[in-house]
Protein backbone atom coordinates (compact mmCIF):
# COMPACT_ATOMS: atom_id res chain seq x y z
CA UNK A 1 0.00 0.00 0.00
CA UNK A 2 1.61 2.75 -0.72
CA UNK A 3 1.95 6.26 0.79
CA UNK A 4 -0.63 8.24 -2.06
CA UNK A 5 -3.23 5.45 -0.84
CA UNK A 6 -3.67 5.93 2.59
CA UNK A 7 -3.26 10.01 2.11
CA UNK A 8 -6.55 9.57 0.14
CA UNK A 9 -7.72 7.00 2.55
CA UNK A 10 -6.95 10.06 5.41
CA UNK A 11 -8.34 12.89 3.56
CA UNK A 12 -11.67 10.85 2.96
CA UNK A 13 -12.17 9.78 6.16
CA UNK A 14 -11.55 13.03 7.71
CA UNK A 15 -13.97 14.47 5.50
CA UNK A 16 -16.51 11.61 6.42
CA UNK A 17 -16.00 12.23 10.17
CA UNK A 18 -16.65 16.10 9.17
CA UNK A 19 -20.07 15.35 7.52
CA UNK A 20 -21.28 13.27 10.48
CA UNK A 21 -19.96 16.23 13.07
CA UNK A 22 -22.10 18.03 10.96
CA UNK A 23 -24.95 16.25 10.91
CA UNK A 24 -24.54 15.52 14.83
CA UNK A 25 -24.54 19.37 15.04
CA UNK A 26 -27.68 19.83 12.79
CA UNK A 27 -29.74 16.85 14.57
CA UNK A 28 -28.63 18.69 18.31
CA UNK A 29 -30.01 21.85 17.36
CA UNK A 30 -33.09 20.12 15.59
CA UNK A 31 -33.66 18.73 18.98
CA UNK A 32 -32.97 21.62 21.07
CA UNK A 33 -35.71 23.12 19.29
CA UNK A 34 -38.57 20.40 19.58
CA UNK A 35 -37.04 20.61 23.73
CA UNK A 36 -37.79 24.05 23.58
CA UNK A 37 -41.24 23.93 21.77
CA UNK A 38 -42.03 21.05 24.34
CA UNK A 39 -40.81 22.74 27.39
CA UNK A 40 -42.90 25.87 26.23
CA UNK A 41 -46.04 24.18 25.80
CA UNK A 42 -45.79 22.81 29.38
CA UNK A 43 -44.68 25.72 30.91
CA UNK A 44 -47.52 28.37 28.99
CA UNK A 45 -50.24 25.05 29.70
CA UNK A 46 -49.75 25.27 33.08
CA UNK A 47 -49.97 28.98 33.34
CA UNK A 48 -53.12 29.14 31.49
CA UNK A 49 -54.40 26.52 33.95
CA UNK A 50 -53.80 29.18 36.57
CA UNK A 51 -54.58 31.69 35.04
CA UNK A 52 -58.41 30.42 33.51
CA UNK A 53 -59.11 28.22 36.24
CA UNK A 54 -59.91 25.19 34.37
CA UNK A 55 -63.02 27.72 33.04
CA UNK A 56 -64.36 28.17 29.29
CA UNK A 57 -62.81 31.54 28.29
CA UNK A 58 -63.87 33.73 24.58
CA UNK A 59 -61.71 33.37 21.59
CA UNK A 60 -60.42 36.96 20.74
CA UNK A 61 -60.76 40.25 23.08
CA UNK A 62 -59.85 41.03 26.87
CA UNK A 63 -59.44 38.08 29.07
CA UNK A 64 -59.47 35.61 26.02
CA UNK A 65 -57.50 32.89 24.97
CA UNK A 66 -56.43 34.62 21.61
CA UNK A 67 -55.31 37.42 24.09
CA UNK A 68 -53.27 35.10 26.56
CA UNK A 69 -52.23 32.80 23.75
CA UNK A 70 -50.43 36.19 21.93
CA UNK A 71 -48.64 37.58 24.89
CA UNK A 72 -47.33 33.82 25.61
CA UNK A 73 -46.36 33.47 22.53
CA UNK A 74 -44.56 36.47 22.74
CA UNK A 75 -42.86 36.13 25.77
CA UNK A 76 -41.90 32.28 24.24
CA UNK A 77 -40.43 34.23 21.02
CA UNK A 78 -38.06 36.12 22.80
CA UNK A 79 -36.60 33.94 25.12
CA UNK A 80 -36.30 31.65 22.11
CA UNK A 81 -34.47 33.65 20.24
CA UNK A 82 -32.07 34.63 22.53
CA UNK A 83 -31.00 31.26 23.61
CA UNK A 84 -30.76 30.48 19.97
CA UNK A 85 -28.44 33.12 19.54
CA UNK A 86 -26.44 32.47 22.10
CA UNK A 87 -26.06 28.90 21.88
CA UNK A 88 -24.70 29.10 18.69
CA UNK A 89 -22.32 31.29 19.69
CA UNK A 90 -21.24 29.34 22.05
CA UNK A 91 -21.33 26.19 19.66
CA UNK A 92 -19.12 27.95 16.50
CA UNK A 93 -15.74 30.14 16.49
CA UNK A 94 -17.20 33.67 15.62
CA UNK A 95 -15.23 34.63 18.68
CA UNK A 96 -16.29 37.35 21.63
CA UNK A 97 -19.38 39.20 21.16
CA UNK A 98 -19.17 42.56 20.60
CA UNK A 99 -21.40 45.58 21.92
CA UNK A 100 -23.78 46.02 18.72
CA UNK A 101 -23.81 42.31 18.62
CA UNK A 102 -25.75 41.91 21.49
CA UNK A 103 -27.92 45.08 20.67
CA UNK A 104 -28.31 42.73 17.45
CA UNK A 105 -29.69 40.06 19.02
CA UNK A 106 -31.86 42.07 21.53
CA UNK A 107 -33.29 43.50 18.40
CA UNK A 108 -33.64 40.34 16.49
CA UNK A 109 -35.66 38.94 19.69
CA UNK A 110 -38.16 41.63 19.93
CA UNK A 111 -38.58 41.69 16.41
CA UNK A 112 -39.91 37.76 16.72
CA UNK A 113 -41.68 38.59 19.90
CA UNK A 114 -43.53 41.37 18.28
CA UNK A 115 -44.75 38.79 14.69
CA UNK A 116 -46.07 36.34 17.29
CA UNK A 117 -47.98 38.80 19.48
CA UNK A 118 -49.67 40.59 16.41
CA UNK A 119 -49.88 36.87 14.24
CA UNK A 120 -51.91 35.33 17.26
CA UNK A 121 -53.73 38.24 17.82
CA UNK A 122 -54.60 38.41 14.86
CA UNK A 123 -55.86 34.94 14.11
CA UNK A 124 -57.59 35.03 17.20
CA UNK A 125 -59.55 37.75 15.25
CA UNK A 126 -60.66 36.50 12.47
CA UNK A 127 -61.65 32.70 14.50
CA UNK A 128 -63.56 34.74 15.96
CA UNK A 129 -65.15 36.51 12.92
CA UNK A 130 -65.70 32.76 11.71
CA UNK A 131 -67.00 31.02 15.11
CA UNK A 132 -69.59 34.35 16.39
CA UNK A 133 -70.22 33.80 20.11
CA UNK A 134 -68.45 30.66 20.82
CA UNK A 135 -65.97 30.20 23.69
CA UNK A 136 -63.60 27.56 24.05
CA UNK A 137 -64.37 24.16 26.63
CA UNK A 138 -61.47 24.23 29.46
CA UNK A 139 -59.45 21.61 28.26
CA UNK A 140 -59.06 23.19 24.85
CA UNK A 141 -58.21 26.28 26.45
CA UNK A 142 -55.04 24.75 27.62
CA UNK A 143 -54.40 22.93 24.65
CA UNK A 144 -54.45 25.64 22.44
CA UNK A 145 -52.39 28.36 24.72
CA UNK A 146 -49.59 25.39 25.35
CA UNK A 147 -49.78 25.01 20.95
CA UNK A 148 -49.15 28.34 20.55
CA UNK A 149 -46.44 28.71 22.53
CA UNK A 150 -44.41 25.42 21.77
CA UNK A 151 -45.00 26.16 17.53
CA UNK A 152 -43.87 29.74 18.49
CA UNK A 153 -40.88 28.45 20.49
CA UNK A 154 -39.97 26.11 17.84
CA UNK A 155 -40.06 27.90 14.74
CA UNK A 156 -38.59 31.29 16.69
CA UNK A 157 -35.63 28.90 18.01
CA UNK A 158 -34.87 27.32 14.87
CA UNK A 159 -35.03 30.92 12.75
CA UNK A 160 -32.32 31.90 15.61
CA UNK A 161 -29.84 29.09 15.00
CA UNK A 162 -30.44 28.83 11.08
CA UNK A 163 -30.26 32.73 10.40
CA UNK A 164 -28.74 33.91 7.46
CA UNK A 165 -28.97 37.20 5.43
CA UNK A 166 -32.22 36.15 2.87
CA UNK A 167 -34.49 35.08 6.58
CA UNK A 168 -33.18 38.17 8.04
CA UNK A 169 -34.33 40.52 5.52
CA UNK A 170 -37.91 38.39 5.43
CA UNK A 171 -37.98 38.66 9.07
CA UNK A 172 -37.51 43.03 8.79
CA UNK A 173 -40.76 42.55 6.20
CA UNK A 174 -42.84 41.03 8.06
CA UNK A 175 -41.91 42.48 11.08
CA UNK A 176 -42.73 46.19 9.56
CA UNK A 177 -45.79 45.09 8.13
CA UNK A 178 -46.95 43.49 11.12
CA UNK A 179 -46.17 46.69 13.36
CA UNK A 180 -47.53 49.23 11.38
CA UNK A 181 -50.73 47.89 10.74
CA UNK A 182 -51.18 47.11 14.16
CA UNK A 183 -50.72 50.67 15.03
CA UNK A 184 -52.96 51.76 12.05
CA UNK A 185 -56.18 49.49 13.34
CA UNK A 186 -55.53 50.74 16.97
CA UNK A 187 -54.23 54.41 16.52
CA UNK A 188 -57.25 56.17 18.57
CA UNK A 189 -57.38 59.18 16.44
CA UNK A 190 -58.96 57.67 13.14
CA UNK A 191 -58.57 60.44 11.01
CA UNK A 192 -54.76 60.07 11.39
CA UNK A 193 -54.01 59.35 7.46
CA UNK A 194 -55.24 62.83 6.80
CA UNK A 195 -51.81 64.42 8.54
CA UNK A 196 -49.11 61.50 7.77
CA UNK A 197 -47.91 58.05 8.58
CA UNK A 198 -45.52 59.63 11.34
CA UNK A 199 -48.92 60.75 13.03
CA UNK A 200 -49.44 57.46 14.17
CA UNK A 201 -46.71 58.11 16.78
CA UNK A 202 -47.16 61.32 18.42
CA UNK A 203 -49.96 60.42 20.73
CA UNK A 204 -48.92 58.48 24.36
CA UNK A 205 -51.11 55.08 23.75
CA UNK A 206 -50.32 51.63 22.81
CA UNK A 207 -50.32 52.36 19.32
CA UNK A 208 -48.28 55.43 19.45
CA UNK A 209 -45.25 53.23 21.59
CA UNK A 210 -46.05 50.41 18.95
CA UNK A 211 -45.84 52.19 15.98
CA UNK A 212 -42.34 53.92 17.29
CA UNK A 213 -40.52 50.86 18.65
CA UNK A 214 -41.16 49.54 15.44
CA UNK A 215 -39.48 52.03 13.09
CA UNK A 216 -36.77 51.73 16.21
CA UNK A 217 -35.92 47.68 16.27
CA UNK A 218 -36.36 48.06 12.47
CA UNK A 219 -33.74 50.53 12.30
CA UNK A 220 -31.28 48.14 14.04
CA UNK A 221 -32.51 45.16 11.50
CA UNK A 222 -31.02 47.20 8.99
CA UNK A 223 -27.77 48.20 10.37
CA UNK A 224 -26.88 44.57 11.04
CA UNK A 225 -28.46 44.25 7.36
CA UNK A 226 -25.99 46.83 6.28
CA UNK A 227 -22.86 45.30 8.05
CA UNK A 228 -23.31 41.72 7.13
CA UNK A 229 -24.89 42.27 3.86
CA UNK A 230 -21.56 43.56 2.43
CA UNK A 231 -19.04 41.42 3.42
CA UNK A 232 -17.30 39.62 0.71
CA UNK A 233 -18.98 41.41 -2.24
CA UNK A 234 -16.50 41.53 -4.97
CA UNK A 235 -15.66 44.89 -6.70
CA UNK A 236 -12.95 46.61 -8.27
CA UNK A 237 -13.62 49.91 -6.65
CA UNK A 238 -11.54 50.15 -3.36
CA UNK A 239 -14.36 52.16 -1.54
CA UNK A 240 -17.01 51.15 -3.39
CA UNK A 241 -18.25 48.72 -0.21
CA UNK A 242 -17.19 50.97 2.15
CA UNK A 243 -19.80 53.66 1.19
CA UNK A 244 -22.82 51.42 0.19
CA UNK A 245 -21.86 50.30 3.54
CA UNK A 246 -22.25 53.53 5.09
CA UNK A 247 -25.21 54.77 3.18
CA UNK A 248 -27.57 51.10 4.41
CA UNK A 249 -26.14 52.50 8.09
CA UNK A 250 -27.49 56.19 7.77
CA UNK A 251 -30.85 54.41 6.35
CA UNK A 252 -30.66 52.09 9.61
CA UNK A 253 -29.98 54.53 12.23
CA UNK A 254 -32.66 57.64 10.83
CA UNK A 255 -35.50 55.36 10.48
CA UNK A 256 -34.52 54.35 14.45
CA UNK A 257 -34.47 57.99 14.94
CA UNK A 258 -37.60 58.34 12.72
CA UNK A 259 -39.31 56.51 15.99
CA UNK A 260 -37.10 58.14 18.43
CA UNK A 261 -38.20 61.67 17.63
CA UNK A 262 -41.87 61.81 17.62
CA UNK A 263 -42.70 64.73 15.36
CA UNK A 264 -45.61 66.36 17.37
CA UNK A 265 -42.23 66.77 19.95
CA UNK A 266 -39.48 67.36 17.71
CA UNK A 267 -40.68 68.19 14.59
CA UNK A 268 -37.63 69.52 13.16
CA UNK A 269 -35.33 66.89 14.39
CA UNK A 270 -38.32 64.39 12.81
CA UNK A 271 -38.15 65.74 9.70
CA UNK A 272 -34.48 65.99 9.47
CA UNK A 273 -34.19 62.68 9.78
CA UNK A 274 -36.76 61.29 7.65
CA UNK A 275 -35.74 63.44 4.78
CA UNK A 276 -31.86 62.42 5.54
CA UNK A 277 -33.04 58.48 5.24
CA UNK A 278 -34.55 59.36 1.36
CA UNK A 279 -31.15 61.06 0.81
CA UNK A 280 -29.07 58.61 1.99
CA UNK A 281 -31.40 55.87 -0.46
CA UNK A 282 -31.27 58.28 -3.56
CA UNK A 283 -27.24 58.16 -2.85
CA UNK A 284 -27.00 54.87 -2.88
CA UNK A 285 -28.98 54.16 -5.59
CA UNK A 286 -27.15 56.47 -8.04
CA UNK A 287 -23.44 55.54 -7.03
CA UNK A 288 -24.12 51.69 -6.87
CA UNK A 289 -23.30 51.07 -10.55
CA UNK A 290 -19.75 52.90 -10.15
CA UNK A 291 -19.33 51.71 -6.50
CA UNK A 292 -20.13 47.47 -7.42
CA UNK A 293 -20.28 47.47 -10.74
CA UNK A 294 -20.85 43.73 -11.18
CA UNK A 295 -24.56 44.24 -9.83
CA UNK A 296 -27.22 43.31 -12.29
CA UNK A 297 -27.81 45.88 -14.79
CA UNK A 298 -31.95 45.27 -14.26
CA UNK A 299 -31.56 45.29 -10.47
CA UNK A 300 -29.74 48.74 -11.03
CA UNK A 301 -32.28 49.91 -13.15
CA UNK A 302 -34.80 48.98 -10.94
CA UNK A 303 -33.67 51.43 -7.99
CA UNK A 304 -33.37 54.28 -10.59
CA UNK A 305 -37.13 53.26 -11.32
CA UNK A 306 -37.99 53.35 -7.56
CA UNK A 307 -36.31 56.08 -7.27
CA UNK A 308 -38.00 58.42 -10.37
CA UNK A 309 -41.46 56.95 -8.49
CA UNK A 310 -40.50 58.59 -5.41
CA UNK A 311 -40.03 61.89 -6.85
CA UNK A 312 -42.51 61.88 -8.66
CA UNK A 313 -45.17 61.44 -5.44
CA UNK A 314 -43.21 64.12 -4.02
CA UNK A 315 -43.86 66.47 -6.74
CA UNK A 316 -47.43 65.44 -6.28
CA UNK A 317 -47.62 66.04 -2.82
CA UNK A 318 -46.13 69.49 -3.49
CA UNK A 319 -49.33 70.31 -5.93
CA UNK A 320 -51.77 69.03 -3.40
CA UNK A 321 -52.53 65.98 -5.41
CA UNK A 322 -51.38 63.41 -3.33
CA UNK A 323 -51.82 63.24 0.68
CA UNK A 324 -48.01 62.81 2.60
CA UNK A 325 -49.35 59.91 4.10
CA UNK A 326 -49.56 58.22 0.88
CA UNK A 327 -46.41 58.99 -0.38
CA UNK A 328 -44.65 58.14 2.51
CA UNK A 329 -46.10 54.80 2.66
CA UNK A 330 -45.15 53.89 -1.34
CA UNK A 331 -42.07 54.94 -0.97
CA UNK A 332 -41.60 53.17 2.68
CA UNK A 333 -42.44 50.43 0.14
CA UNK A 334 -40.33 50.93 -2.44
CA UNK A 335 -37.26 51.38 -0.49
CA UNK A 336 -37.52 48.18 2.15
CA UNK A 337 -38.00 46.40 -1.07
CA UNK A 338 -35.00 47.65 -2.83
CA UNK A 339 -33.30 46.21 0.24
CA UNK A 340 -34.42 43.17 0.10
CA UNK A 341 -33.69 42.73 -3.39
CA UNK A 342 -30.20 44.07 -2.87
CA UNK A 343 -29.65 41.41 -0.41
CA UNK A 344 -30.53 38.48 -2.66
CA UNK A 345 -28.73 40.63 -5.79
CA UNK A 346 -25.76 40.63 -3.43
CA UNK A 347 -25.56 37.41 -2.52
CA UNK A 348 -25.82 36.40 -5.63
CA UNK A 349 -23.16 38.31 -6.51
CA UNK A 350 -21.18 36.71 -4.00
CA UNK A 351 -21.70 33.41 -4.90
CA UNK A 352 -20.47 33.96 -8.28
CA UNK A 353 -17.01 34.94 -7.61
CA UNK A 354 -17.18 32.17 -4.97
CA UNK A 355 -17.68 29.62 -7.49
CA UNK A 356 -14.95 31.53 -9.98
Amino acid sequence: MTQDTLADRGTRRDRALARVVDARSERSLESLALGSATLAFIVVALIALIAFGFEPAPISGPGSIGQFAALAAAAVAFAAVLAGRYLLHERGPQGRLRLLDHFDIIALAIAHAVIALLGWTLLAVILERAFIGAEVFPLAVLLLAGSAAGMTAYIAFYSATHMDLELLAAVLAVFLVFGVLASMLTASDPDWWKDNLSALGMTTNVSALAFNLTLIVAGFLVTTLARYATLGIPTPNPVGIGRVRVCLIVVGVFLALVGVFPVNLFFALHTGVASGMVVAYGVLVIGLARWIPGMPRPFVLLGWLFLAVTLVLAVLFAVGYYTLTAVELVAGILVFTWIVLFIRNAAALTEDARRA
